[in-house]
């Protein structure tokens, strides 16, 4: 059986869509069988990151609803067979994703892919909580920020208090300038650990090379030159039970381990 893991964070605007993206192909060079399921709904992004814009027949609720079938909204990677998408809707509503549903729809494809991983939408409303119902995992996001940081801690005790269904819960702490970090102008990783207290899967450092990237409809894990990129395959290898180590990038060492 596969395993569903839901991306998310509370704050917008702090990479949530790019980590999944990168995640997913990651996952997916280690040979892992990887489905990507956008619930942004209105909002989808996802599809532009990995190309797949053009190719877009169907969404998840033309799925669920029974209106179309499931291998014919798939949208499989060209070049990465063992990678595929589903998108979001641009055009309804977010109430429109049954919950149920959902959740039998992810618990099938469990049987066909070694990991799920859902995009969810900011905010922790209807679709954060639809996002989150059949997840057996989650990643928060967060930028190190004061709103970011407060925003992560309170999608985290949501998700312990209301969804047991939800065995580990990670933090990954995106976009972090060292610099910065190390003179105090911004918040370091310890900060954010002791505010979010949950597990830690990784730290991506703020890298150019992902808006480079993006921009050229790549992403950062497929460019060796990348620091975001070889962090995110770090974290795949975790999610994948290898052991790679944690450390706090820039000069004031707090984990002597990997990011």
């Amino acid at each position: 059986m596969g395993k569903v893991i839901v991306v998310t964070s509370g704050k917008g605007g702090v990479g949530k869509t790019t980590v999944t993206a990168n995640l997913g192909v990651a996952l997916a060079l280690t040979g892992k069988r990887v489905l990507m399921i956008d619930t942004d709904t209105g909002l989808r992004n996802l599809d532009i990151l990995l190309g797949f814009e053009d190719r877009a027949l169907y969404d998840v609720i033309d799925v669920l609803s029974g209106n179309a079938e499931s291998d014919d909204a798939f949208i499989q990677h060209e070049v990465i067979k063992s990678l595929y998408m589903l998108p979001a809707s641009q055009t309804k509503e977010k109430e429109e994703l049954d919950m149920e549903k959902f959740k039998d729809f992810c618990l099938a494809q469990k049987k066909r892919f070694d990991y799920i991983l859902i995009d969810c939408p900011a905010g922790i409303e209807y679709g954060f909580r639809c996002a989150l119902y059949p997840a057996d995992e989650a990643i928060i996001v967060a930028v190190p920020d004061k709103a970011a940081i407060r925003d992560a801690d309170r999608v985290a005790g949501l998700i312990e208090d209301g969804f047991p269904n939800v065995t580990e819960t990670h933090l990954l702490i995106n976009r972090l300038i060292p610099e910065l970090a190390d003179k105090g102008k911004t918040a370091g990783a310890e900060e954010t650990l002791l505010t979010v207290s949950v597990k830690l899967i990784g730290i991506i450092p703020e890298d150019p090379r992902v808006l480079i990237n993006a921009y050229d409809s790549k992403l950062c894990v497929t460019d060796r030159k990348s620091k975001a990129g070889k962090a995110i395959k770090n974290i795949a290898k975790r999610l994948n039970g290898e052991n790679v180590k944690l450390y706090n990038i820039g000069k004031k060492r707090l984990f002597k381990k990997k990011y």
